[in-house]
């Protein structure tokens, strides 16, 4: 167990033990779920990490499975102990997403995000922040969007950290072009995404008009990459109609394949930056 880990990334390494001990016992989700007379997608929840688990559940899963190494059952059962520890994040849990999308962020170690409508929250200042809540949160209460902005903002410190996230910022040309907040919101903007840009852990590509069609068209995507497990790698995707991730290993090296090709097509770091540069000009 790394001592860098944090609860999310433990939560998910037990997640993934569990579905393999019960699978090499030959039990499905749904036998486990009636032995124990638990609800019948507990079971599911527990192996992709949709829920903490207590060390209890986890001895009497492990005893059901057949497994007797003890130093592997306690070794679990701590997992379980420190996944359930409480984390900055923890309150501000009301106005998360669902799926505890920031948790992964906190503790991945690369992030590949593209984004066609906004820039990412990492990116965003404070005024562009509350100048897009203003538009697709009217009816939050002032308190809440505070919160909000608060959160993100907190998010942000990651790129400053003593052990920063490498993030990959792949933005269509629209997002730049797009004036949120007025001019003098958005010039602070550009001038904050190219002062970010230079830190040795980000890097900033912006993917032309003319790049053509691609498969990222459809929607924000993200990659969260955890150094040293590797298996627990996982693909974000946001919509209207709800997040989803994406954890089976062929899809998230399929989407990895695509964000290299996405990076190809776009404009090289240097060049990105001079359009930012030509746009703050105008």
């Amino acid at each position: 167990m790394s001592t860098d880990e944090g609860p999310t990334l433990r939560r998910r390494r037990l997640g993934a033990e569990l579905k393999r001990c019960r699978e090499e016992a030959g039990l499905t989700q749904e036998t486990v779920g009636r032995h124990f007379e638990w609800h019948a997608a507990k079971v599911t929840r527990i192996e992709t990490a949709r829920v903490a688990v207590t060390a209890r559940d986890v001895k009497d899963l492990l005893t059901l499975y057949g497994v007797q190494d003890e130093a592997y059952r306690e070794a679990l059962m701590a997992l379980a102990r420190m996944s359930r520890e409480r984390t900055w994040w923890t309150d501000y849990r009301d106005i998360m997403r669902p799926g505890n999308f920031v948790g992964l962020e906190a503790e991945a170690s690369t992030l590949l995000a593209w984004e066609p409508i906004v820039l990412p929250g990492l990116l965003q200042t404070e005024a562009y922040m509350r100048a897009l809540m203003r538009t697709g949160r009217a009816q939050d209460p002032p308190h809440q969007v505070d919160r909000r902005v608060a959160l993100r903002l907190k998010r942000q410190g990651r790129l400053r950290a003593t052990n920063p996230l490498e993030l990959l910022a792949l933005v269509d040309e629209s997002v730049v072009r797009r004036v949120v907040g007025g001019p003098d919101v958005m010039d602070e903007q550009l001038r904050h995404l190219i002062d970010t840009a230079q830190l040795p852990t980000v890097t900033l590509q912006i993917v032309p008009f003319d790049a053509g069609e691609h498969p990222f068209l459809g929607g924000s995507a993200a990659l969260l990459e955890f150094r040293e497990t590797t298996h627990l790698d996982v693909v974000y995707l946001e919509g209207l109609a709800g997040d989803y991730y994406e954890e089976q290993h062929s899809e998230v090296a399929r989407y990895r394949d695509e964000f290299e090709r996405l990076s190809a097509k776009a404009l090289d770091p240097r060049l990105s930056i001079k359009m930012i540069e030509g746009l703050l000009h105008r």
